[in-house]
């Protein structure tokens, strides 16, 4: 099966072609620039370098979230147009769970963090249980503060992975002293050829309801509820 991933769910933009655990190529770039100019001219480009033609790919796989809003509309779009054009396979991976695969500790809670302004992150709790990656806890959207004192109730060492950890750090070990790390700086870039790895194993999506998991209305839409509360059938709610 050949595969094409797409995670433009941060800063960091990453696409890889493997056909199955192979990684045939993969591009990562880690500078600011429109995902929305760069994502095809990439896919173009490595996809010539591969001497592969795009209709020879079986499946898309895209991290869904959570993220920039912004960047995961882009590479969600463009992996679902892909997949309807081409009537190819569409899966969609946790944007977590791809930074969580980088590491490599199997004695500790991997902790995946994206800044989510004011404090706030999204975040999950992974570990590797019998060799496979396994959440631990739900993605979520919650303020550092809150989920370094609910980690330091648990027992266990916490691993912390992403770029933007380096924000919260301080947070974390406020709580968690000894117990927290941060994982090696070449493990906090997401990685795509991990994001395709994991999409062999995920489950189909129906292209045309895809959605992201954006796990945090977005600020405008937030204030509009407030607005409003007589028209919204669920307030959103932080898991803790």
């Amino acid at each position: 099966m050949k595969i094409l991933a797409i995670d433009t769910s941060n800063q960091a933009m990453s696409i890889a072609v493997l056909e199955n655990e192979k990684i045939l190529g993969e591009l990562t770039t880690n500078i600011k620039r429109n995902h929305s100019e760069s994502l095809m001219p990439a896919i173009d480009g490595l996809m010539n370098d591969l001497k592969i033609e795009i209709q020879e790919i079986d499946r898309v796989v895209a991290a869904k979230g959570p993220g920039s809003y912004t960047g995961l509309r882009i590479g969600v779009t463009t992996a679902k147009t892909l997949a309807w054009t081409l009537q190819k396979e569409l899966v969609g991976v946790s944007s977590l769970k791809v930074l969580a695969a980088n590491a490599t500790s199997p004695d500790r809670y991997i902790i995946p963090v994206m800044d989510a302004r004011r404090g706030n992150i999204y975040t999950g709790m992974y570990r590797f249980i019998d060799g496979k990656l396994t959440a631990v806890e739900s993605d979520t959207h919650i303020s550092a503060e809150k989920w370094a004192e609910y980690l330091s109730k648990k027992d266990g060492e916490f691993l912390l992975i992403g770029e933007d950890q380096q924000k919260h750090i301080e947070t974390f070990k406020s709580q968690l002293n000894h117990r927290v790390s941060s994982a090696v700086p070449y493990q906090h870039l997401p990685r795509a050829s991990v994001l395709g790895i994991l999409g062999l194993s995920s489950e189909v999506e129906e292209v045309h309801t895809f959605t992201p998991d954006y796990l945090k209305l977005a600020e405008a839409e937030e204030n509009w509820r407030k607005e409003h509360p007589d028209l919204v059938g669920e307030s959103y709610v932080e898991k803790i």
